[in-house]
């Protein structure tokens, strides 16, 4: 399937490794021409440089903390610069804020600041954009927001399924679509070295809760989001999909 890709304009954040690595990488293999964005330039680089050497294009490096005052613009003046518009961005910076009883106001903040407001910010800089060429997709991916621990990261979860859900009924007229991706345990560097550290740890929560038997790869998820990035796609938005090998489980 030709998925229309040759030729858009994606932003990816959290670029540098796992799964945003492996989401630029796809789009970059569809034909896409790149901005990525990370804080940590030597895996950001390597990584631009990894998509130059299939012959692609080398991706626009934005080194940034997405969290940081003016980021949204600084980001957006520099992907115009070199592109000139933007088809496709790809909200993946985030991740889990597990805390020790209540948490402070600081860790509170911070989760809603890395996990929804960052992101919103972004989409909302590439808007008025994406209306000017009648063509748009935002993707979050993000995170469960059905606790069962106190983790900072839920609120701000559930805010950006929410935000994304009145956004894409406000910009579906404009061809712009906005979904949102719930990966599920996935390799990745917060998985392998902070969740799950040990092999042993991750057999006994495969054997314990997953039905496909294995922890996915960030390509797993990565096909998703490419698909839903491409113009074939048209009539998904306003979802919610969770990408975990069947773990979710409803209490119905």
């Amino acid at each position: 399937m030709d998925l229309q890709l040759a030729g858009k304009v994606a932003l990816v954040t959290g670029a540098s490794i796992g799964l945003g690595r492996s989401i630029a990488a796809l789009l970059a293999e569809e034909g896409c021409r790149l901005a990525i964005v990370a804080r940590r330039v030597n895996l950001l680089e390597k990584a631009a440089n990894e998509i130059a050497s299939t012959g692609r294009e080398r991706p626009l490096t934005i080194v940034e903390d997405i969290t940081a005052d003016g980021a949204a613009e600084r980001i957006k003046a520099q992907t115009m610069a070199r592109f000139g518009s933007l088809d496709v961005l790809v909200n993946n910076a985030g991740g889990s804020r597990p805390l020790t009883g209540l948490g402070t106001e600081a860790e509170w903040e911070e989760a809603m600041l890395l996990n929804y407001t960052a992101g919103r910010r972004l989409a909302h800089a590439f808007v008025p954009v994406m209306r000017e060429r009648k063509f748009g997709r935002i993707i979050n991916v993000t995170g469960g927001d059905e606790p069962t621990i106190i983790n900072a990261a839920n609120p701000p979860n559930g805010a950006v399924h929410i935000w994304a859900k009145a956004l894409s009924r406000t910009v579906a007229r404009d061809g712009i679509t906005v979904n949102s991706i719930v990966p599920g345990r996935i390799h990745s560097e917060q998985i392998d070295q902070r969740i799950l550290p040990t092999e042993q740890a991750r057999e006994a929560w495969v054997a314990e809760h997953c039905p496909v038997g294995y922890i996915g790869e960030p390509d797993d998820l990565g096909v998703l989001v490419t698909f839903l990035c491409s113009p074939r796609a048209r009539y998904i938005t306003g979802q919610v999909i969770h990408v975990d090998g069947g773990v979710r489980r409803y209490a119905h």
